[in-house]
């Protein structure tokens, strides 16, 4: 019974403890910080402010323990009734001073994550593990690491040297008789149990705090509630997701009457006279607030707002998602943001049908370039599988580059490079069409000095400022060239800046520029009816007068039967945007577990939740279950002959609304 009793005081224990009352304090102080930066979109009502304190407390506390119990585990059975030796307490005092500063470490990568992003740890902290080289990169180049490292260093070596001061005087007070060896794996089996509960316990809470009553009207609230580490485990576990099995689904017959016939019918426009390239230039995180064509007063994009003078501006263009690889598949398959990963980084992706291989089939010189490493989001394979020449940081000469970062090169060598390509295909005497990605704004926002008049690594806006300088140099340069006035140019952003609000998909966090320029064609007008990103392509296509035989799911914006929608999706949830009465608009979510959600939009941009329309929420479930079967059933080959319209194969739902 004495053994027993001195369990209180053991060493494994004494660790253990340590252990949690580092992580829990530490996510408490997290938490804190967080509220701190998303104080004006949190909700204060005390049962808002009281389930966020108790289900993230919840959570930390098991996640800790969980964390906590490996340290239990190897203590009791490595127990010795000795006194540890040198070796024993060196590497006592280096685990432990590599725990603390783990768990800082975190810490701190939490408060980043959310500054870029408004979330805690999901998909993209678990994609971006794959792509070591450019995140590590990045964070050097964006923040103090070595002061960072050091400091956490610092301070676990502290509480490691205190730990060790007390843990032996524990041992000469406590350990100087072994204890039996079924005592010993008693305790570790316990531990061993208990760290599995414990995980599975915050998981689950984890996915209760989205369903928690006062919490479901506030994604940020959600999103505080939450424990970090618990949300990467969830990212991990839910990286792939089946629309069929997580989605809400209607009766085959009722999806493919709501969605309409496939292949869509399309009458593309008289093609007259047409400009003979294109060249399509997408701008990596370019929200339409920063321009000053969408009310911007910092003169941030003079030269874009010049452009969208002088050509077609769409004001009411939505991202499908939140990244860049989102952003390429709109540009390129065209299809809403289905669950999970894109496109580009799916199986089903490889052989689809895309802008470049319907353009490459008329005829067309089809290029895609990258400032970074292509390899990065699998650029590189999908865009050379699906009927570009891809070209990337690799094929750039190091003596052409004057300024880069771990993202790739500065957006003005980039231009001078596509302009080189774009020379030596139209001397050849084939028509073009180049597809640009930039990567200048992009943390840590550095560009060549001299440039604008906002110093480099002083913030986003002179990133933006930057970008819309080299774009507007670039088109200048452009305009010396022979094929100018044959070509039509289209700027377009991959996605927004910034995607925190509080809704799960805030619509006005998606809003983004987009424009088609060509002085010889192009009459300056504003498209000002709502319209989603994956639209750019069948406009594109129809208005050069190529008939893509209604297989890319848009619209043709310039159509006067065009239809009002938009399709947003931030990975878990998807939904679809559609204009409302007196200048509001519903946005239905679809969620796992076929949850299914709507919010009414005001014109001022604050959103609520409202009944669920059965009509709206039809729609949406329709074109989505269309959108995957189309995908599954592989219906969107490239060499896929056209037949006569038909509806994809919607079957085996999930759940039958």
């Amino acid at each position: 019974m004495q053994r027993i009793l001195r369990l209180r005081s053991h060493p494994a224990l004494e660790s253990a403890w340590l252990i949690w009352l580092v992580m829990v304090a530490t996510a408490t102080a997290t938490r804190v910080v967080l509220a701190s930066l998303a104080w004006q979109d949190i909700d204060l009502s005390p049962g808002a402010i009281l389930d966020i304190l108790l289900r993230g407390t919840a959570a930390d506390a098991l996640f800790a323990f969980a964390c906590a119990a490996p340290a239990l585990f190897v203590g009791a059975l490595a127990h010795r009734s000795r006194p540890p030796g040198l070796l024993r307490r060196g590497w006592r005092l280096a685990v432990t001073t590599g725990v603390v500063a783990a768990v800082g470490f975190s810490a701190i990568s939490e408060i980043l994550f959310w500054e870029e992003f408004g979330a805690r740890f999901n998909f993209i902290a678990v994609d971006y593990l794959i792509y070591t080289n450019e995140v590590i990169g990045n964070i050097v180049e964006s923040y103090p690491v070595g002061p960072i490292l050091a400091g956490l260093g610092s301070a676990g070596l502290l509480l490691a040297w205190l730990l060790g001061r007390r843990s032996r005087r524990l041992q000469a007070a406590a350990m100087h008789r072994g204890w039996t060896l079924p005592l010993r794996v008693g305790v570790a089996t316990l531990a061993a149990v208990s760290m599995i509960g414990a995980g599975r316990l915050a998981l689950a809470i984890d996915g209760s705090i989205g369903n928690a009553t006062a919490l479901r009207a506030n994604a940020v609230d959600q999103e505080i509630a939450r424990n970090g580490g618990v949300a990467f485990l969830a990212a991990l576990r839910d990286n792939a997701l089946s629309f069929r099995r997580f989605y809400a689904m209607l009766d085959p017959q009722q999806a493919a009457a709501i969605a309409g016939a496939w292949p869509r019918r399309r009458h593309p426009h008289d093609a007259g006279a047409r400009p003979k390239h294109v060249v399509v230039i997408q701008v990596e995180s370019l929200s339409a607030s920063f321009l000053g064509s969408f009310g911007n007063k910092q003169g941030l994009t003079p030269k874009l707002d010049a452009l969208a003078r002088d050509g077609l501006l769409f004001t009411e263009l939505y991202a499908i998602g939140t990244r860049t690889v989102r952003g390429l598949e709109a540009l390129s398959v065209g299809l809403p943001p289905l669950p999970g990963q894109s496109v580009v980084r799916r199986p089903e992706g490889e052989g689809v049908l895309t802008l470049g291989a319907a353009l490459r089939q008329q005829g067309f010189e089809t290029s895609f370039l990258y400032g970074g490493y292509g390899y990065f989001d699998n650029m590189n394979g999908f865009f050379a599988g699906n009927g570009y020449k891809v070209l990337d940081r690799t094929s750039i000469p190091d003596d052409r580059v004057g300024f880069s970062t771990i993202w790739g090169v500065s957006d003005e060598y980039l231009f001078d490079f596509a302009l080189e390509q774009i020379d030596r295909t139209v001397a050849g005497g084939k028509r073009q069409f180049f597809h640009l990605m930039t990567t200048s704004n992009h943390r840590p926002y550095t560009y060549p000095d001299g440039r604008i008049d906002i110093p480099s690594r002083t913030g986003r806006d002179g990133a933006v400022k930057y970008t819309d300088w080299a774009i507007g140099r670039f088109i200048e340069q452009a305009r010396g060239r022979p094929w100018f006035d044959d070509t039509l140019f289209v700027i377009v952003a991959d996605h927004c800046a910034s995607v925190a609000g509080k809704t799960r998909i805030p619509p006005d966090r998606y809003k983004i520029p987009a424009l088609f320029y060509a002085p010889r064609y192009v009459r300056p007008a504003v498209h000002d009816k709502m319209a989603s990103q994956i639209d750019l392509v069948p406009t594109l296509l129809s208005w050069l007068g190529i008939d893509d035989h209604g297989r890319f799911f848009g619209e043709d914006l310039l159509s006067p039967d065009a239809v009002e929608r938009a399709w947003l999706g931030n990975y878990q949830e998807v939904g679809l945007l559609t204009p409302g009465a007196n200048g509001t608009r519903d946005l239905v979510v679809l969620a796992p577990k076929q949850k299914v959600t709507q919010y009414r939009i005001d014109a001022d941009g604050s959103a609520r939740a409202v009944p669920v329309d059965p009509h709206r929420a039809d729609r949406a479930i329709a074109d989505y279950q269309l959108a995957d079967a189309l995908l599954r059933d592989h219906r969107l080959r490239a060499t896929q002959p056209v037949v006569d319209p038909t509806h994809a194969s919607l079957d085996q739902p999930g759940v039958v609304r």
